[in-house]
């Protein structure tokens, strides 16, 4: 019996300990859905953090791994990493010369082997509008983290040497949309290079590629996607015409540069893009969806898994659209929606997404969560589109699973409590 009665209490004890987990593990859900996870100034919570795992992984091959899940990976990595931190250092003057170390150190291993290996030098600029634009643009971050007037001198030569090659690619080229491959074109690669020629110019005081600009956006708004109004996500390399309807891969990243390219034009296709691609599935929490409302297609690597319709990666580089763009209620919401499903696990020294499985996830959230245009002034704040209470399903949901393990208690608890008294004891028999 006394066996018996001490395998009962150590099962009691142990599933009170695993109730007492879950209703943690639901408070700190609840409390993750509602604490601010971004900013509009200042650093947003836990981006330092994630920029010092970020630089472990980088150190122990995590640009190599990302490689071999897609052809930009190493890049990519690189460069998101080398942009957060430029943000961080305008939003944070006491780090800014930790930013401008590790944005050189970024942009130094994309000019190195790993960096240009997936491209083509043979290519109008060499390498491609990809690997050139990317590139352009933390360069030109680099050159903003410095004053103006002591900036470094073979910075800046190289940056208006290669904003002159890009130029001077686009007045060439037959379509707006230059090319990232042979034979292939992507308009977000050339709405990348573009800001960058923006840039220059809002650096250097010399509006020497306007001309270009104007020409591009004239030509940019001849080949909208007839379907959604927006710029298309693949065009024919050769005329830059619409091959297939707009998506939120790359509208999520065309609409975070946009805005500093001609910001009237960016508020209206940001406007068009929340109308046909901002959902909540099963009511629970603002996502992006790949594949405009009432069309479904194929997941790619662009993409990634398409559960519902939805893209993990649009979702989290749409935070920092939106951030870009004014919206800060759909960009709070879509961090506040991060900090719980994307599972981030953080000590005093590091934060990772997803138990750090995919770092590349990490450099797109620390990027997108600093975002703020970096040529034009702060947009104004366009209507919102998501209330405080689209956390409340989640809270119920939260509350949920937070009390089902104390249920059986509680409903013991209920009935004894509802049961009957017992009848007074009679006097003693004489």
């Amino acid at each position: 019996m006394p066996a018996a009665l001490s395998l009962r209490s150590v099962r009691r004890a142990a599933r009170r300990a695993a109730a007492v987990v879950v209703g943690l593990c639901a408070l700190l859900g609840a409390v993750r859905l509602i604490a601010p996870a971004t900013a509009a100034d200042g650093e947003p919570p836990g981006v330092r953090r994630q920029l010092t795992f970020l630089r472990a992984e980088l150190d122990a091959g995590a640009g190599d791994e990302a490689q071999a899940l897609f052809p930009e990976g190493y890049f990519f990595l690189h460069v998101l990493y080398g942009l957060a931190w430029v943000e961080l250092g305008h939003r944070r003057p006491d780090e800014r010369a930790a930013a401008l170390r590790e944005a050189r150190w970024a942009l130094a291993r994309l000019d190195g082997p790993g960096g240009r290996a997936p491209f083509d030098r043979s290519l109008d600029p060499p390498f491609g509008v990809f690997y050139r634009g990317w590139g352009n643009w933390l360069l030109g971050g680099v050159l903003s983290l410095q004053q103006d007037g002591r900036r470094d001198p073979a910075e800046l030569r190289r940056f208006t040497e290669d904003s002159a090659a890009l130029a001077r690619a686009f007045d060439a080229a037959r379509s707006p949309f230059l090319e990232a491959y042979p034979g292939q074109a992507w308009p977000v690669d050339s709405t990348v290079a573009v800001a960058s020629l923006r840039l220059h110019d809002a650096l250097t005081g010399e509006p020497r590629h306007a001309g270009t600009v104007a020409r591009w956006l004239e030509r940019v708004r001849e080949r909208l996607d007839p379907r959604t109004g927006l710029i298309p996500h693949v065009v024919a390399a050769d005329t830059g015409e619409p091959e297939g309807v707009a998506r939120g891969s790359s509208q999520s990243l065309i609409l975070r540069f946009l805005v500093d390219i001609d910001p009237a034009f960016a508020a209206a296709q940001y406007a068009r893009f929340r109308e046909l691609y901002v959902a909540a599935p099963l009511g629970l929490g603002p996502a992006v969806r790949e594949y405009p409302h009432g069309m479904d297609g194929p997941a790619d690597v662009d993409s990634g898994p398409l559960p519902l319709g939805v893209s993990l990666s649009a979702t989290a580089v749409a935070l920092g659209a939106a951030q870009a763009q004014g919206d800060a209620a759909l960009a709070g919401a879509l961090a506040n929606y991060g900090e719980l499903a994307g599972l981030p696990i953080g000590t005093p020294w590091t934060k990772r997404y997803a138990f750090g499985l995919l770092p590349i996830g990490d450099a797109f959230l620390a990027w997108s969560k600093t975002a703020r245009p970096w040529v034009s002034p702060p947009p104004a704040t366009p209507p919102a589109t998501v209330g405080w209470w689209w956390r409340l399903p989640l809270l119920a949901l939260l509350a949920l699973i937070g009390l089902a393990p104390w249920l059986p208690a509680i409903t013991r608890a209920v009935r004894g409590r509802s049961r009957p008294a017992g009848r007074p004891a009679g006097p003693a028999p004489c």
